[in-house]
């Protein structure tokens, strides 16, 4: 193709002591060079019509012309211009003159057209070429084929061609995504936005396979780099793709916690600190069976262990940030921060229950084990620190919490819902008339108190010490107002479910007789021994229960027999649930998994009402003498089902003999 110097092309496309007839004529003459079948004049047209394009503003805004100009230009020439553009020969010069033009011309129209119009394959075809010319482009040309990408695959046409390409047309823009960061922006939006057919499960195979491969390869290109941008993109991905594209069990789960480690020990940044708890907490979400293992490895006989480290950086962060949280609620960082902090608060968590699992192996190892083989090597001195400062933050944590729900909720600890007032609307907006939290959202549907609550909830179900359990009582009302509006009867549900780890925090909490006090004052027993009566009668008639939902009876009827044993006389009002379970009609159950945890929940419910009878005084116990037959009559039931020599088994006998006195 013969073609002739960009830089001597010249038009008068100036409106400046002209008229429209003067733009019409040019626009009249690009169009009928670049309908001629000879290359070079077509050429000539797109570079007369960059120029008038760039110096028309007028003319920008007129789609009807716009729409008729990108008619007039063949997409097989600009193909060919993108192809002969993409490979070195001995016109060098023109070549790239050839790929700058077409993929300026391209950007411009990506912008200037039509939504409806960005939806034609003549536009979106482009998407595959556009990806591979990134290995010829200079740097200024690069950034235009990032932008044009960016345009296009923010509709969903583009992103859907985008997502169906082949990973090996992906690989052009991976390996240039360490020195350009929107290249990630491009996948995020053509991942969330573009996948199709996720209903066929070839489909999500296909493209969870093609996902997972493109993370391979973007953790191959970061390789020697500080990994930043590819952490937080990771992150990102991991919280926001549909579940089904999640890739299960990666390869790159290995290098990718070897990238948060090296960056989380070599003086981090603001932003390095946000990436690397960010994607740290995603992982151990996603993978909490793997991560762990990978993420707080630590080095035999070494006098400062990475977990250490890594959880101090973790609880420092946490303790430095949180007083001065609630005064941000209603900045714009406030998103990015509590992203941070939830984030933080999860990989505390983890390391939590990995802790507590490594100290009760080391209490009753298992045959065959070495405590070397296990995966946490640190001193029991620098447990002590460790342990010492996690209780420190989470006591810092709990306050925060604290006066959040207070600011929340009209700023008095305790206020009754119908108390509190809505919204005042005035010239200078919307503000509370009394609570005061954030603008938009409240303080249930806040990701971070969820997770603050899950991090509190088991460090005071399994460590012994009161300090902290005592102070979790504190919070009483706002964990029985939570437990409520994570129902489904709730009148406001927040999206959040808190009953799990409020019952694994009331487990401690319920310890303390203060504990007791504050259950009893904020109406816990009526909560959830109505919630454990739902589960108990839909257990009896509904297929539709959840594995889930037996899970939480189960942990209900725990807590239940943690404040029953703890109360002596039983109150009358608790013997409601005497009542409701004598008239529960018993479901039959076959052999497996869902069954088993009924039958452990049915047999813990037991124990409850058991000890509620045990626990009442002769005359009441007289007045549910019926009752207490049809119990012993369930229970007698469950016993049949169940193994002979297994727990379970156990429980049930230990209530019938009981029942029987």
């Amino acid at each position: 193709m013969d073609i002739p110097d960009i830089s001597k092309i010249q038009v008068n496309n100036s409106n400046e002591g002209g008229s429209s007839e003067t733009t019409n004529s040019s626009i009249e003459k690009i169009q009928q060079l670049l309908k001629t079948k000879d290359d070079t004049s077509r050429f000539v047209g797109l570079a007369l019509l960059k120029s008038v394009l760039d110096n028309s503003p007028e003319l920008q805004s007129e789609k009807e012309v716009i729409v008729s100009l990108w008619d007039s230009i063949s997409p097989k020439f600009l193909d060919r211009l993108l192809r002969t553009g993409s490979h070195s020969g001995s016109e060098q010069k023109s070549s790239k003159d050839m790929l700058d033009l077409a993929i300026a011309v391209i950007h411009t129209f990506a912008v200037l057209l039509p939504d409806d119009a960005k939806q034609d394959t003549k536009l979106l075809g482009r998407i595959p070429r556009l990806a591979k010319a990134v290995l010829y482009s200079s740097k200024e040309t690069t950034q235009v084929i990032i932008e044009t990408l960016l345009t296009l695959v923010a509709t969903p046409g583009g992103a859907k061609s985008f997502v169906d390409l082949d990973i090996d047309d992906w690989t052009p823009l991976i390996e240039i995504a360490p020195e350009h960061s929107h290249v990630l922006t491009i996948f995020i939006w053509a991942w969330e936005r573009g996948p199709s057919n996720l209903e066929d499960e070839a489909a999500r195979e296909s493209m969870r396979t093609k996902i997972d491969q493109g993370i391979q390869s973007f953790v191959s290109s970061f390789i020697g780099t500080d990994a930043t941008s590819l952490l937080e993109f990771i992150s990102h991905i991991l919280r926001n793709l549909n579940e089904n594209l999640i890739p299960k069990n990666p390869k790159w789960l290995g290098a990718v916690t070897k990238l948060i480690r090296n960056l989380s020990t070599n003086r981090p940044t603001a932003a390095s600190r946000s990436a690397y708890t960010n994607c740290a907490g995603a992982l151990l979400l996603i993978y909490p069976e793997s991560t762990p293992q990978l993420l707080f490895l630590d080095e035999k006989d070494s006098s400062k262990p990475f977990s250490y480290l890594f959880i101090n950086l973790i609880l420092v962060d946490l303790r430095a940030t949180l007083p001065s949280l609630l005064g941000k609620l209603n900045d714009p960082e406030y998103p990015r921060i509590s992203q941070r902090l939830t984030s933080a608060l999860d990989i505390l968590t983890a390391f939590i229950g990995h802790l507590i699992s490594w100290m009760e192996e080391l209490d009753n190892p298992k045959p065959n084990s070495k405590p070397s083989d296990s995966w946490l090597k640190m001193s029991p001195d620098l447990v002590l620190k460790l342990s010492s400062s996690i209780a420190e933050t989470l006591s810092v944590t709990m306050e925060y919490l604290r006066d959040r729900w207070d600011a929340s909720v009209a700023g008095a600890r305790g206020l009754h819902p119908e108390a509190r007032a809505g919204s005042a609307h005035t010239d200078f907006g919307s503000h509370k008339t009394l609570a005061w939290d954030v603008k938009d959202e409240s303080a249930a549907t806040d990701a971070f108190i969820l997770s603050a609550i899950r991090a509190v909830a088991l460090w005071v179900r399994d460590d012994d010490g009161d300090v902290l359990r005592k102070e979790g009582a504190g919070l009483m009302d706002m964990f029985m107002e939570l437990y409520q509006s994570s129902g489904s009867d709730s009148s406001q549900p927040s999206g959040l479910d808190y009953r799990l780890p409020i019952l694994a925090a009331l487990e401690g909490v319920l310890r303390t007789s203060k504990g007791i006090e504050a259950f009893k004052s904020y109406e816990g027993w009526k909560i959830l021994s109505g919630d454990m009566l739902r589960i108990l009668d839909e257990s009896s008639s509904s297929s539709a229960l959840q594995e889930a939902d037996v899970i939480r009876g189960t942990r209900i009827a725990l807590v239940l027999q943690i404040v029953a044993e703890n109360e002596g006389a039983t109150p009358e009002d608790w013997m409601g649930v005497v009542t409701a379970v004598a008239a529960y009609d018993v479901p039959i159950v076959e052999s497996g998994v869902r069954d088993q945890l009924l039958l452990d929940f049915q047999a813990d419910v037991l124990r409850l009402v058991m000890t509620l009878l045990s626990n009442a005084n002769p005359g009441m116990r007289r007045r549910y003498v019926h009752s207490a037959h049809a119990i012993r009559g369930i229970a007698e039931q469950l016993r049949g089902k169940v193994d002979g020599n297994s727990d379970t088994a156990k429980e049930l006998e230990y209530v019938l003999s009981t029942l029987g006195e």
